[in-house]
């Protein structure tokens, strides 16, 4: 297993929001201490042409140059436009990564999924597993699928990738739920809107055929947006996962026969790190 990570990620907060640094540095020294093994990388920052195609020229500069919050769920912080094109880059380079015949994980903030082609929202400021699965595709990638376990809708993915026939994007959400999307499918975008408190079996069951449904599509790359929002502890949503319910997506990610690569999106109660090792543990596990 591959760690991108940038030590600096964890920087800059607001007090009392959800997305804090200790997501992360809490994860760290856990994964560090049980897997040993291990590589860690440190990710470069996107570039501007890696970034506009997913965003504007007007997106980018805002984010370079606010002066106020994006919205009330979304800071302005110092430097974000550093930050944030790390977690870009970050999921650039674990694309690259399993490309080459490596697993591999984005350990950063800020996450990406809600972030569209014109608006930074839900703590997201770049869209980046779109913006890894388009990088792929320059690369000379065919096919690319996403699938999103976050437990909110990735909006932001969906509006970047949405009608491109060469990626297939899937997401597993609790609807209604923040950002109140996601309840259509269309063309190349297959959602599975989730009722609040779904059993467990169930949510795993529709995860499954969301898979199973991108495997199909017969990819060059998987991209996963790995939130961890969906567990019963989480303090956002609705949702009734467990640990082993996690370990299990790990699982079927060994099982694939596809280049595959994860970046962290959400994920906000105290038992993130464990919810992380065991999943990753599952995948790499032989």
């Amino acid at each position: 297993m591959v760690i991108f990570h940038d030590p600096h990620c964890v920087e800059y907060s607001s007090p009392g929001h959800p997305e804090r640094p200790a997501r992360i540095a809490r994860t760290v020294p856990l994964l560090k201490d049980r897997h040993a093994d291990w590589e860690w990388r440190v990710p470069r920052a996107a570039t501007d042409g890696e970034l506009l195609r997913a965003h504007s020229p007007d997106h980018l500069d805002l984010v370079a140059t606010a002066t106020r919050d994006f919205d009330g769920d979304t800071p302005l912080y110092p430097k974000i436009d550093s930050y944030a094109r790390q977690s870009a880059g970050a999921a650039i380079e674990s694309a690259r990564a399993a490309l080459g015949g490596e697993r591999a994980f984005t350990l950063m903030r800020p996450p990406g999924h809600h972030a569209t082609h014109n608006r930074a929202m839900g703590f997201c400021y770049f869209s980046n597993i779109a913006i890894a699965a388009l990088d792929a595709l320059e690369g000379g990638a065919k096919r690319v699928g996403i699938w999103d376990f976050d437990a909110h809708h990735g909006n932001g993915t969906e509006a970047v990738v949405a009608h491109n026939p060469q990626i297939a994007f899937a997401s597993i959400h609790q609807f209604p739920a923040y950002p109140g999307t996601g309840e259509k499918s269309f063309a190349n975008i297959s959602n599975y809107p989730v009722a609040p408190y779904t059993p467990r079996t169930q949510y795993v069951d529709i995860a499954e055929h969301a898979m199973k449904k991108l495997v199909q599509f017969k990819p060059d790359l998987l991209l996963v947006s790995a939130g961890f929002d969906a567990y019963s502890g989480d303090p956002l949503v609705q949702m009734t996962l467990e640990q082993e319910d996690f370990a299990k997506f790990g699982q079927w990610l060994r099982e694939l026969d596809i280049p595959t690569a994860a970046i962290l999106e959400g994920g906000y109660g105290s038992d993130l790190p464990e919810l992380i090792d065991g999943f990753l543990t599952a995948w790499t596990s032989k």
